[in-house]
């Protein structure tokens, strides 16, 4: 009898720790979510952070000022024309969206990050409706009139950026990289898009890339920044050359 009320007690106890070690782990996952969050940076925001997301507006053209790490008023307006540009809510605000345009979003749920493809583990993985749209939009924009290998050479180009070191780590990132395309600058890309662009843009993004794995293209017959004859051209699709 002494032994049953001995073992009753022993169960009870090791029960009651099961539970407090249950509830401690589960503390501690919370906390760990908690801290890997990124913060929402917004005007008055310092730290590190904050001069992440200045030096990389600078590096696109939109920020002029210095990295401080201090967000005001000029960080504030070059996040806003980010914002405008990527088709994101234009509100100076730096949160999850803005993050993940700009290639510094860590702590989003993987699977968001699959759905919203801007290329975080796996970089340049693009497959949602509105990249594809955008990748369109530019092919469009470039390659309206060159054969259908020639449209799909351009939107490679662009998938090629997204995940080269060289470039934004977005497809948005490199699309509207300040000079980075003509028909992005004049508005061009904005035109009526037709089902072989978007045809074109599935096929690139689901890995046919006529070019080799180029990160640059130009017409030759139009005058070009001189430094781009600088690099090696490895193919001629249509009346565009193709380079690394």
């Amino acid at each position: 009898m002494r032994w049953q009320k001995l073992g009753s007690k022993k169960i009870r106890i090791g029960i009651g720790l099961l539970s407090l070690v249950t509830f401690l782990l589960a503390g501690l996952l919370i906390y760990n979510h908690a801290l890997a969050q990124d913060p929402v940076l917004y005007w008055g925001s310092r730290g590190t952070q904050v001069s992440q997301v200045q030096q990389r507006l600078k590096d696109w053209g939109y920020f002029q000022g210095p990295v401080t790490g201090n967000y005001g008023a000029q960080t504030a307006e070059a996040v806003k024309s980010f914002q405008r540009r990527n088709g994101l809510p234009v509100d100076g605000v730096v949160g999850t969206a803005t993050r993940q345009a700009m290639g510094l979003a860590t702590a989003a749920p993987a699977a968001q990050k699959r759905e919203d493809n801007y290329a975080t583990a796996s970089r340049g993985f693009v497959s949602n409706r509105d990249s594809i749209n955008l990748l369109a939009r530019v092919i469009m924009g470039e390659a309206a009139d060159e054969p259908y290998s020639g449209k799909v050479a351009v939107g490679a180009v662009m998938l090629n950026r997204v995940r080269s070191d060289q470039f934004p780590n977005t497809l948005s990132g490199v699309v509207y990289q300040p000079l980075a395309f003509e028909s992005v600058s004049n508005g061009q890309y904005n035109r009526n898009l037709d089902q072989e662009a978007l045809r074109a843009a599935q096929d690139a993004i689901s890995g046919y890339d006529p070019t080799g794995g180029a990160l640059f293209f130009w017409n030759p017959s139009k005058p070009v920044n001189r430094w781009i004859w600088s690099r090696k051209i490895v193919n001629q699709i249509g009346r565009h050359v193709f380079a690394y």
